[in-house]
């Protein structure tokens, strides 16, 4: 497709599948606008690039439909200057995302393909606040913690304390928590010392492995 019709195609996609549906924060929405999300899915993928659903993208992994990208990432509420930390890179368009709406991105991948080719997509396409490490998501990124916001694009069994304790004092996080087969969006935000957590729609995700998610 030409640059033109992708344009056109993503203007209609954040319209009528993430706005029309209740997201009305209007820098992710901007984002979303600008972020080519048929540049982030293999060559066969395109075509359905701006369809409201996820798309497999190899290794057993997908990305996820534009409204739960644009809802979760909404839930995140991610201001200029937060550093956030983002569990499962995938193909790297939610990072793009995020890479647009915070001062500095930290993404964990644990497939070493997926997260050279998400690395050097990122890197040609400019986005040059995003720091790479593949390794077990699960953990976090521990040096470099504590984070104003983390985001995790894979379902995990439990809210995975590792995280939590990576969050500062005011920090969110945002987790699909359930079983393989069903999860729902959970948000945990740490206020006063404390843990304030919220359930709310039901997803699908594929699972989070490693030592603080499911086995592999």
């Amino acid at each position: 497709m030409t640059d033109r019709e992708a344009q056109q195609l993503r203007l209609a996609m954040v319209e009528s599948q993430i706005a029309r549906r209740g997201v009305r924060d209007q820098r992710v929405l901007e984002a979303m606008r600008f972020v080519p999300r048929h540049e982030f899915v293999p060559p066969d993928q395109a075509p359905y690039a701006y369809e409201d659903r996820a798309l497999a993208v190899g290794e057993e992994q997908t990305i996820s439909q534009p409204y739960i990208v644009g809802y979760m990432t909404e839930l995140l509420r991610v201001a200029p200057e937060h550093r956030v930390l983002e569990i499962g890179t995938g193909t790297g368009y939610q990072t793009a995302v995020l890479s647009r709406l915070a001062h500095k991105v930290y993404t964990v991948e644990r497939l070493e393909g997926l997260a050279a080719t998400a690395r050097e997509r990122l890197t040609a396409m400019g986005y040059g606040n995003v720091e790479y490490r593949v390794g077990d998501g699960t953990l976090g990124w521990p040096e470099a913690a504590p984070f104003d916001r983390i985001l995790v694009t894979a379902a995990a069994p439990s809210t995975v304390e590792p995280l939590v304790d990576q969050l500062r004092e005011g920090g969110r996080l945002v987790v699909p928590v359930g079983g393989p087969e069903g999860q729902h969006v959970t948000v945990v935000e740490r206020r006063g010392g404390r843990l304030v957590t919220e359930t709310l729609i039901a997803v699908r995700f594929v699972k989070l492995i490693g030592a603080a998610g499911f086995p592999g």
